[in-house]
């Protein structure tokens, strides 16, 4: 029978230590923004963040009753490897992610709570569970960092932030005004 530092062996061996520091990064708010400076789309918005993840699979044109209709691969090519389909919902599709893009370019919509609404069986359920599924992948990439910040306790232990919020938060936004003037405006989104 294996001891524990032989099953802690054969694990370690079978995991790659450098992607998950990466993914579960720790360090002060003064090296977040030096992350923040030389990554400045870390700081999106929750809209931004979806968008950019359905666009990072693509788009492809497609005719449906002669009209060209964008499909985007997120929901077929990503739902596929997930074994999940949406089949006719073209414009449906296009309807919920242009709504996600003008939320995520600050058109009002992101103040709106969305409902997906329609008869059993047309897909509202998978397509939550497929925007859930590509954002914690997103999240894992580059281009999908997500940071969040804990409080360290007097008693030395630290308390995660339960809303898992955007650590520029933690910067006044009357403050953040006038500190990141010299950012991107991706930047300066999250301070609002």
């Amino acid at each position: 029978m294996p001891t524990g530092k032989d099953i802690l062996a054969r694990l370690s061996e079978r995991l790659n230590l450098s992607d998950y520091r990466k993914t579960h990064w720790e360090g002060t708010f003064d090296e977040y923004l030096d992350i923040v400076r030389e990554h400045p789309e870390v700081t999106r918005t929750a809209y931004q963040r979806l968008y950019d993840m359905i666009m990072s699979h693509g788009t492809e044109t497609v005719l449906e009753n002669k009209d060209k209709v964008t499909r985007y691969r997120f929901f077929t090519e990503f739902a596929a490897r997930h074994a999940d389909s949406i089949y006719g919902l073209e414009r449906s599709l296009v309807q919920l992610v242009n709504t996600f893009k003008s939320a995520a370019k600050g058109y009002g919509t992101e103040r709106r709570v969305l409902l997906l609404h329609g008869p059993v069986g047309s897909s509202k359920s998978t397509i939550a569970r497929l925007l859930k599924r590509g954002l914690e992948e997103y999240s894992k990439i580059d281009e999908g960092m997500l940071f969040a910040f804990a409080w360290k306790m007097p008693d030395g232990t630290f308390q995660k932030c339960p809303m898992h919020e955007e650590p520029l938060h933690l910067v006044p936004p009357s403050c953040a005004r006038t500190s990141f003037r010299c950012s991107t405006p991706t930047a300066t989104r999250g301070t609002r």
